[in-house]
């Protein structure tokens, strides 16, 4: 395996490509704790065709959770699923996150549930919805705070291994101590936010210490290293994106920072003909093998130029290291 074309997931875990698809924004419109949850109004046909374009270019991971559109992005999810011939879809993976509540019905949700029937109800759901017999990444989404509930959560996830209704799991809680947890079971992967403007090196020695694969979501800050948006071309208003709690990338008193930012590393990441989305995925392979960055898309032609990064390549070293000197004021190298 080289730096892009090949993963494993985590100790004696399967392999997979060095690139996944994010599957959030597919869910379309939803809210949880009476936030707008969602991305905006979704196609379910141009989201499987996304789905498609993506495996017909090599990537073989996709990243979804149950409450990402309240139950729809797993349903999309599955739905292209069974349009692909047995055999490629024997080779895509297909991870899915629980631990949130929602309403199919409502398309809200709000609290958490981690106990062994909240989690098994979960998981049912979910192989439900994606419409098959056995989930192959299963990642804890939040709601064990602390290593003793984390247990708990992994001895449940452990028996529905043996059940046969899990492959492998993981967590997307990235606390060390919780991946820590993790580590002393059969898990094999944490999911963490890494980008060119930042990442938790804390999360990175967990990682390596249980030899985790790394899963980085928001590898393009929320779309903000396409290079799409400016202060004058925002995501609307009920986009997720415009109101969160844990970004900032577009809040109005802080996203003229973080575009100046951009500007100042542009250089670096075109590099040999890259598109700024096709260097903030390469920055990731070049600051660590154990990466694989989960862009979200939502039409074919934006998986496409994820997929068409791969070739590239990691940026150097030096490259790398240019930008996180250019970069070091960011909050999240803080």
């Amino acid at each position: 395996m080289t730096a892009t074309t090949g993963r494993r997931l985590g100790r004696d875990g399967r392999s997979t490509g060095a690139l996944g698809v994010g599957c959030w924004a597919i869910g379309g419109p939803w809210e949880f704790d009476g936030r707008p949850a969602g991305w905006g109004e979704v196609d379910d046909e141009v989201s499987i065709r996304m789905i498609h374009t993506a495996v017909d270019a090599g990537i073989r991971l996709l990243d979804t959770a149950d409450v990402y559109g309240a139950g729809h992005s797993e349903r999309v999810v599955g739905r292209a699923l069974s349009q692909l011939p047995a055999g490629v879809r024997g080779e895509v993976l297909v991870a899915t996150k629980f631990g949130n509540l929602f309403d199919e019905a409502t398309r809200k949700g709000g609290g958490k549930d981690v106990s062994p029937a909240g989690v098994r109800a979960a998981c049912e759901g979910s192989l439900r919805r994606l419409g098959v017999e056995s989930i192959d990444l299963y990642q804890l989404h939040g709601g064990a705070d602390t290593p003793a509930e984390a247990e708990d959560v992994v001895a449940t996830l452990e028996q529905l291994v043996a059940e046969g209704k899990v492959k492998d799991f993981g967590t997307s809680v990235d606390d060390p101590a919780i991946i820590a947890t993790f580590g002393k079971s059969t898990a094999v992967s944490v999911q963490s936010q890494l980008n060119v403007f930042g990442h938790n090196p804390e999360v990175l020695k967990a990682a390596h210490e249980q030899d985790f694969a790394v899963l980085a979501r928001t590898p393009l800050a929320m779309g903000l290293l396409t290079g799409k948006y400016n202060l004058s071309n925002r995501p609307t208003e009920d986009d997720v994106r415009r109101d969160t709690p844990w970004w900032t990338y577009f809040d109005d008193d802080a996203m003229s920072d973080w575009l100046g930012r951009l500007e100042a590393v542009r250089e670096l990441l075109t590099t040999n003909g890259r598109t700024l989305t096709q260097g903030a995925l390469a920055y990731l392979w070049a600051l660590d093998p154990a990466i694989i960055p989960l862009p979200g898309a939502r039409t074919p032609s934006q998986v496409a130029e994820h997929a068409a990064a791969i070739p590239f390549g990691p940026l150097t070293d030096a490259a790398r290291q240019q930008i996180d000197t250019l970069l070091a004021d960011s909050p999240e190298r803080q």
